[in-house]
């Protein structure tokens, strides 16, 4: 994926800021996510989250910047824009909560 700068080339200095991106139309592809997010710097990744049991979109997914700058630029201009018809939700992602919850069995 020509986009993607490969993770060896982010120097230590560098913050990576990973961003929240929601409200994304189930047609949706990891490419045109970071097409958009492209013109404001580099795109370490991206990750469109699916359903395990169907495969589909489950319509957000995140992206990855090394610069913090460019990544706060991003997140001021693409908040609100429109990508598939929908108006996206730009946001800094918050450290995933490992919640307890109970398990269930199989049987």
């Amino acid at each position: 994926m020509w986009w993607l700068r490969h993770r060896d080339t982010i120097t230590p200095e560098e913050s990576v800021m990973n961003i929240f991106v929601g409200n994304l139309a189930f047609t949706t592809t990891e490419e045109e996510l970071a097409l958009l997010f492209h013109p404001y710097g580099v795109v370490a990744s991206v990750l469109i989250v699916q359903n395990r049991a169907t495969g589909r979109s489950r319509g957000f997914g995140f992206v990855e910047m090394p610069d913090a700058s460019e990544a706060q630029a991003a997140l001021a201009s693409l908040h609100g824009a429109t990508l598939g018809g929908r108006a996206l939700i730009v946001d800094e992602a918050r450290p995933r909560v490992d919640q307890e919850r109970p398990r269930r069995t199989r049987g």
